[in-house]
């Protein structure tokens, strides 16, 4: 039971979800049809979704969350941080996975970004 299989978080509006994980983060949305989800997936299959809510959501949903990608290019995806698309709450730098840095999603969930 120490085995992580799959990982879902509620949002507040699942297209804005969707479209911020997909046009700024370049996730590939696995093509099952789900209206209550948008799923990512990588080689494997199905790794990640953003989902609607099971029950009534208030505040800051990411509060105390913190989520960690590898992603291929962290240097050059930070540089498109920059150009002010997504915040930044941790500029880029050393880490324990190698380089590094941490920005919010539409809900506030923090993703970690690390080279991968």
């Amino acid at each position: 039971m120490n085995t992580l299989g799959f990982v879902s978080i509620q949002v507040h509006d699942l297209e804005t979800s969707g479209r911020f994980y997909i046009e700024v983060l370049d996730f590939e949305r696995d093509q099952t049809l789900n209206p209550e989800a948008v799923v990512f997936k990588n080689d494997a299959g199905a790794i990640f979704a953003v989902r609607k809510p099971l029950q009534p959501l208030e505040g800051n949903l990411g509060a105390g969350v913190g989520l960690w990608f590898a992603v291929p290019d962290v240097e050059a995806l930070s540089q498109c941080v920059e150009a002010g698309w997504i915040t930044v709450i941790r500029p880029l730098g050393d880490g324990p996975f190698g380089r590094i840095f941490v920005a919010l999603d539409p809900d506030g969930y923090a993703l970690t970004l690390h080279q991968g």
